[in-house]
């Protein structure tokens, strides 16, 4: 009966897909909030089950080839954790591949970028489309553009973070962008630390004490673990163990 059923080969109601076809099914997860069907136990044990994630390579990609807008993809390229969030459990925008994209259709539409768009337009295309957070550090990115590698600078030595109070959102975006770059560039294992990322670790101690000067609040975002994700423990250490004394050497 099974090798019959192989033979004839697989149907939709009459029709008889071509031999060798596969059926590939895409939908979405209940926990995601989605408007869903609780597939039956006899459906989910017939079927081979892959979680797909966002690639923030692979969408920028994309995303150059398909002409995005170009603040967006200056965005991701910055932040790429900041291309997919998981679905909040109120109902507002959060931050997909596809909600960027839209994002990028709206300021497209508003000619963002060649003509000037007030800042209230583009609060509301970004809050509109995006979760609330990423809307916000959009914005102060938007407002940083003209001088974009703000954070490459002052690693470098070569600026300071913004310590003026109308520039908060771009200080705040900054130091968001600083503890994204340590997540993503410091080893777990220090002994594997390649000459930027020693180096990357003495400018960044020296930063966090300059920071805590300007805005402890943000000082302490830099290390906390409140968002789910932590630094290495061989440089929170050095932390709790240099941090107090550059404070000292400083006054």
């Amino acid at each position: 009966m099974i090798k019959k059923a192989i033979a004839a080969g697989i149907t939709l109601g009459e029709y008889h897909l071509p031999k060798g076809s596969v059926v590939i099914g895409a939908g979405n997860r209940s926990q995601d909030g989605a408007i869903v069907k609780t597939m039956s136990t006899a459906l989910i044990n017939r079927m081979f089950h892959v979680q797909l994630v966002a690639d923030p390579q692979q969408w920028l990609n994309w995303a150059y080839e398909n002409e995005l807008h170009q603040w967006v993809i200056d965005y991701i390229t910055q932040r790429p954790d900041h291309l997919f969030s998981e679905p909040p459990k109120t109902e507002e925008p959060y931050s997909t591949p596809r909600s960027w994209h839209m994002l990028s259709d709206a300021l497209k539409e508003y000619g963002a970028g060649e003509k000037n768009v007030s800042e209230s337009i583009l609060r509301v295309l970004a809050y509109g489309s995006v979760s609330p957070s990423h809307a916000g550090l959009f914005l102060a990115f938007v407002k940083n553009l003209s001088n974009k590698d703000l954070l490459g600078k002052i690693i470098k030595g070569e600026e300071k973070f913004p310590s003026d109070p109308a520039d908060r959102d771009v200080l705040y975006f900054v130091s968001q962008s600083f503890r994204a770059k340590l997540l993503t560039e410091l080893p777990e294992d220090k002994q594997k630390m390649n000459k930027s990322a020693q180096y990357l670790t003495h400018r960044a101690k020296a930063l966090i004490k300059d920071l805590s000067h300007i805005n402890l609040e943000l000082a302490q975002m830099i290390v906390s673990s409140d968002d789910g994700k932590v630094l290495p423990e061989w440089f929170m250490l050095e932390i709790v163990r240099d941090l107090p004394r550059l404070i000292k050497n400083d006054r």
